[in-house]
């Protein structure tokens, strides 16, 4: 019963993130559909024989990548706060807050219209923090599945990635006659879905790592497993055991269970403060890692409809064409994204056979994954600077597979290599601090709209050189690591824990 709940709680958190999560990077082809409802389309000047179609509602275009810039700050920005709500008051309280602001949106955008354009703002916004929310809340599920766990929180954020895809649905629905209003107000009634899954399948407070056996959780499968230490168990240890202080029977409810429930010794890493973490080299090259590529990617979707208005020169059906061919490649998102897990855990179960703790393994195991995603990020970034529409297929897949490794990447590494208490404050500031990188998102657009005449050329060679950034981060990890051994070996112990985490950059 016990693994037939976890199966069910697997399951329903990949369809809540396929369906519902990340739907806001699908901003290209609902974009097609604001067009075509007329939205912002004042902002268009009278055309003349001198004027294409693009540069007449080039306005037109700067402000709908201003609600893309926006809303996907907000998505990253907004982890932060939620990251610590969800440390602090638990899942079930993150995930109410995430279905009220998702819902709140949909319906906003669901009752928008051309002359009501700017409830895009706020609507957008809310709807990619939702989003974050419902993929935080559900990246520790993972922790139900041991030695997987990267694979499952790879998973996840695949899945997070292809949701991207149901505005293309929405997009397809629109031009065979369902209205844009019908489509959201269906996904506003999905938020009671999550509402039972909330109250059902998920922790009050976190998933512990590592799990106990029998631990139970939502809707009770028999008798509850105990995680905290309650008053009564206090007086009959304290009375059994007189020379046990109560400091120490207190200071078992943050400490990591074994198999039996007892208690076993933290390690320095798990002790860490959030301070030393924060300050670490491997969490600031971490940081450029991410925000250099995620950089790259959001200019790229929020610029992918005036670049193949561009390349087409204005043909609106290879420009729906190639929209929905992005839109497809989305999907796959969920089916890339696993194959980073896979590279971790395995990798991982080559390091165990050396002297090196769980920590370290798991560690060790990362550097293929984040080398292979800057190699990734380069060539995809070397496809866009090609001018060719045809080359924008091999653009397209070359995304999102490295879309699905970089975010499944990212919130893998957090959870290896930072104690478990400060996961959701970390992978908060990360994503926060990267929104503000991706803010550049917006002058880049101006840029190319301005002086560059509609040319993204430079900008994308620009992006292609700070690409290059993202190697120092496996480089910084690959040393670490190897130090740790080195330190190992000299003291003749297998269990030395990553102290090096706490050195300063």
């Amino acid at each position: 019963m016990v693994q037939a709940k976890r199966l069910a709680t697997l399951i329903t958190g990949l369809v809540e993130c396929l369906c519902f999560a990340g739907i806001l990077f699908g901003f290209a082809s609902i974009v097609f559909v604001f067009k075509s409802e007329g939205y912002f389309k004042e902002l268009c000047v009278n055309g003349t024989a001198n004027v294409t179609d693009a540069e007449r509602c080039s306005a037109q275009d700067e402000q709908f990548s201003l609600i893309f810039t926006i809303s996907s700050f907000m998505n990253n920005f907004m982890t932060l706060p939620a990251g610590y709500i969800f440390d602090r008051f638990g899942t079930t309280v993150a995930r109410l807050l995430a279905i009220s602001l998702y819902t709140l949106a949909t319906v906003m955008i669901a009752f928008s219209s051309a002359a009501a354009a700017m409830i895009l703002f706020p609507a957008l916004s809310f709807l990619a923090v939702g989003g974050i929310l419902f993929l935080l809340t559900n990246i520790q599920v993972g922790n139900l599945f041991g030695n997987h766990r990267s694979t499952i929180i790879t998973l996840y954020n695949g899945a997070f990635d292809s949701s991207s895809a149901i505005l293309l649905i929405v997009k397809i629905l629109y031009e065979s006659g369902v209205p844009l209003q019908a489509s959201f107000l269906f996904i506003s009634c999905c938020s009671v879905i999550h509402l039972l899954r909330t109250f059902f399948l998920m922790p009050r407070k976190q998933f512990p790592y590592p799990l106990p056996d029998d631990y139970n959780y939502g809707l009770p499968c028999g008798r509850r497993k105990k995680l905290s230490v309650t008053k009564a168990d206090l007086n009959d240890k304290t009375q059994s055991t007189p020379s046990r202080s109560m400091d120490k029977e207190l200071n078992t409810e943050n400490a990591p269970l074994q198999n039996d429930g007892k208690t076993v010794a933290t390690s320095p890493q798990d002790q860490r403060d959030f301070k030393s973490c924060f300050l670490s080299s491997l969490f600031f090259w971490h940081l450029v890692w991410i925000s250099v590529m995620q950089l790259r990617h959001y200019l790229f979707i929020g610029t992918l409809n005036p670049m193949l208005v561009r390349l087409s020169e204005n043909d609106q059906h290879q420009v729906s064409r190639y929209t929905n061919a992005f839109a497809f490649t989305q999907l796959c998102g969920v089916l890339c994204a696993p194959w980073n897990g896979l590279v971790m855990d395995r990798h991982k179960r080559g390091h165990n056979s050396q002297k090196s703790t769980d920590a370290l393994a798991d560690l060790q195991s990362s550097v293929l994954s984040l080398a292979l995603t800057a190699f990734q990020c380069v060539l995809f970034s070397v496809c866009v600077t090609i001018p060719v529409l045809p080359v924008q297929y091999a653009s397209f897949i070359l995304q999102v597979l490295n879309r699905s490794f970089l975010y499944g990447g990212n919130a893998a590494f957090v959870a290896i290599a930072f104690p478990a208490r400060h996961f959701g404050k970390l992978y908060g500031l990360i994503m926060a601090l990267s929104a503000v990188v991706s803010l550049l998102q917006y002058p880049c657009f101006a840029l190319m709209r301005g002086p560059l005449n509609g040319d993204p050329l430079y900008v994308n060679i620009f992006l292609l050189g700070t690409t290059l950034l993202a190697f120092v981060n496996p480089i910084n990890v690959y040393l670490h690591c190897r130090r740790q051994n080195q330190n190992a070996n000299q003291t003749d112990e297998g269990n030395v824990p990553c102290q090096a985490f706490e050195a300063d950059i």
